[in-house]
């Protein structure tokens, strides 16, 4: 009833899962990740207890292929089970019970693990890993991944239709504020085209959420301070330094995160203009 990928970063430091799935919610079911230890997907009648476990299993060193072999033969309904599993090194792995419902089945390789049930074929998964692997290994771990899953959607994706998407990417210290681990937990619970609205959100919280890239950055100096300062005045956000008053205005636009002292990020002064102009 679900297509997924599990994936970790070419530099190793994010893993993450992103799945869609005609079943309401699939985000809160199918995907669990740990910084620097690893990745679970589990799905079709799924076993939740795979998580804690897998993740568990993956922290004390046991490889993904361990993993699978593990949970699957300690669980007594295998047969309906779908897993993948990547770890902090190494291949991952996949399992597809026998008695899934058709087309079932899955790919797995160094880093990365697709499956799925339900499907209108392999080409849904072949899609989709060939998706993974035309990626540029430099991008951000959750476009990569959402690029796999759109190529899978246009494939045919679950038979039965569409409904739910979710995308979770975590990275250690790498989450908001730097006091989590979590990069990005996107969910599109019911939705009749959960694939691009997972797009948007993810849009919206790489502009809210993203750190500036240092190279695009602007000196508030000159011309571009006093604008910056006026625009500020005009929605009432009178600090007594540019920077602090622009950090405060930061905040109220759930932007401060992209907040670097003497400078401004192209992504912010164009939302500030839109904002005052």
């Amino acid at each position: 009833m679900t297509f997924s990928i599990v994936a970790r970063s070419a530099d190793g430091h994010s893993h993450g899962i992103a799945v869609a799935s005609k079943f309401l919610a699939v985000g809160a079911a199918v995907p669990a990740a740990e910084a620097q230890v690893g990745a679970v997907a589990t799905q079709s009648y799924a076993n939740l207890a795979y998580r804690p476990q897998g993740l568990a299993l993956l922290r004390t060193g046991v490889d993904a292929a361990g993993v699978v072999a593990g949970l699957t033969a300690a669980d007594d309904g295998r047969t309906q089970r779908q897993v993948g599993v990547v770890g902090a090194t190494g291949d991952g792995a996949t399992y597809t019970g026998a008695d899934c419902h058709d087309w079932a089945g899955g790919v797995a390789g160094d880093g990365v693990a697709i499956q799925g049930n339900i499907l209108v074929g392999p080409q849904v998964v072949d899609a989709m890993h060939e998706a993974w692997l035309a990626g540029d290994p430099a991008d951000p771990l959750a476009r990569r991944l959402l690029a796999a899953l759109r190529a899978g959607d246009e494939a045919g994706g679950d038979k039965r239709g569409r409904q739910s998407a979710a995308l979770l990417v975590v990275a250690r210290g790498e989450g908001y504020g730097g006091t989590s681990d979590v990069v990005a937990d996107l969910r599109v619970d019911d939705h009749a085209e959960p694939l691009p609205e997972l797009t948007r959100l993810l849009d919206i919280h790489e502009l809210l959420f993203g750190k500036p890239d240092p190279a695009t950055l602007l000196p508030l100096d000159g011309t571009l301070a006093a604008e910056v300062r006026g625009r500020l005045v005009a929605a009432g956000h009178e600090g007594a330094s540019l920077d602090e008053a622009l950090a405060s205005w930061a905040g109220v636009e759930n932007l401060e995160e992209r907040i670097v002292p003497g400078k401004i990020d192209p992504l912010v002064l164009a939302h500030l203009r839109g904002a005052e102009g």
